[in-house]
Parts: structure tokens; C-alpha cells; sequence
């Protein structure tokens, strides 16, 4: 299932991408992401990266839309008593960016993104096992800045603010944060950024 949306997802991509002024691209990047439990449990922060594809769609001067398929590795980590937990998600990220052209090269950025969960581990000390306990969907608003430079190579910054529970069972609620901090490449005429 998740595999025919994302399908027909990237198909309904490159069908509007013809019709409009439209540059692809690849990225790859760090990952800070956190999870957030309803009744405060605390956390760690866990480093991860994230790779995939765009399109940047111009819409007009100063618009763009720009959809993106990317594989991420999120998580969090914590010790207790002093073992070390770790829960390991990976996901296939789809954002629909809305970006607002500044000037030259600065973009602003924010839409909505959905998160398919490919995997779920929890790692305790050395013993590793498949955790079912998580969604396999997950709706989330990234928002940030990013930057192209002439020769097509770009960075950007974002936050991704997780809207919904990931827990299964909803108690308690667990939202999945993540900062990233990514470089891509535009194959496009660079005149137009």
C-alpha cells in the first residue's frame, strides 16, 4: 500500500512538472531528531541522515512549490540505570514545500509533510528488536530557509514539527521532531533560482 502512494504520488509529480518551469534536484543531509512523549518522559537527541530527490516547481518569480521523496533515519536515544535505549524509525518522508523566493538564491519554506514508517527497531544494551508499537503514517509541518547558489549547489535548514501521535496505541501521545540540516544539487538554468 505505502508503496503504490508513493507510486502514484511521484507519477502525479512528473506529470505537473512538465507543465510548469521545473528543476530537479538531489539532497542529503544530518538529521537531529527527537521524540516527545505526552507525559514528559525525557529523551535524547539522535543523529541520523536523510537523502532522496526534488522537484522545484516555479510557480511564479516569487513562488515555488517544491515536492521532495526522502529517506530518513530518525529516533531517540536515553540511558537508564545506566543501559543504553535506543529507538531507530525509518522513514520515506514526501514534503510539499511552499517556498517564498526572497532575493537571489534565499528560499523560505513550509507545507505539509507524510512519513511512512519502513522500519522500527529498539535497541536496549546489545539486544535489538522489531518494534510494532508506531504508526506506519505520519503528518508533519516542516518549516525553514534554504539557499542556491548559482553553480546549483544548495544548503538548507529546517525544523519538522511532528502534528500527530506516532504511538500505536495513542497512550501516551508521541510526537516525532526532527531538525535537518541538508545539501542539494539543482539541475536547472542557474539564471533562474
Amino acid at each position: 500500500m505505502k508503496k503504490t502512494i508513493i507510486f502514484a504520488f511521484s507519477l502525479f509529480l512528473l506529470h505537473s512538472a512538465q507543465a510548469q518551469q521545473t528543476h530537479f534536484g538531489i539532497k542529503g543531509g544530518l538529521n537531529a531528531s527527537s521524540l516527545h512523549f505526552e507525559d514528559n518522559s525525557s529523551y535524547d537527541s539522535k543523529i541520523g541522515f536523510h537523502a532522496g530527490v526534488l522537484a522545484h516547481i516555479h510557480a511564479s518569480h516569487n513562488w515555488a512549490i517544491q515536492p521532495e521523496v526522502i529517506y530518513s533515519l530518525e529516533g531517540a536515544k536515553r540511558t537508564v540505570s545506566g543501559t543504553d535505549i535506543k529507538v531507530d524509525l525509518n522513514y520515506v518522508n514526501v514534503p510539499v514545500l511552499f517556498q517564498y523566493m526572497v532575493n537571489d538564491g534565499l528560499r523560505l519554506e513550509a507545507g505539509p509533510q507524510l512519513g511512512f514508517l519502513v522500519n522500527s527497531k529498539t535497541k536496549t544494551g546489545n539486544v535489538s528488536v522489531t518494534n510494532k508499537n508506531f504508526q506506519t503514517v505520519a503528518v508533519s509541518i516542516p518549516v525553514g530557509a534554504g539557499y542556491l547558489t548559482t553553480s546549483g549547489l544548495g544548503f538548507d535548514a529546517r525544523y519538522v514539527f511532528g502534528l500527530t501521535s506516532i504511538n500505536e496505541k495513542d497512550n501516551p501521545k508521541v510526537q516525532s521532531n526532527v531538525f535537518q540540516f541538508g545539501i542539494f544539487y539543482q539541475f536547472s538554468d542557474t539564471k533562474k533560482r
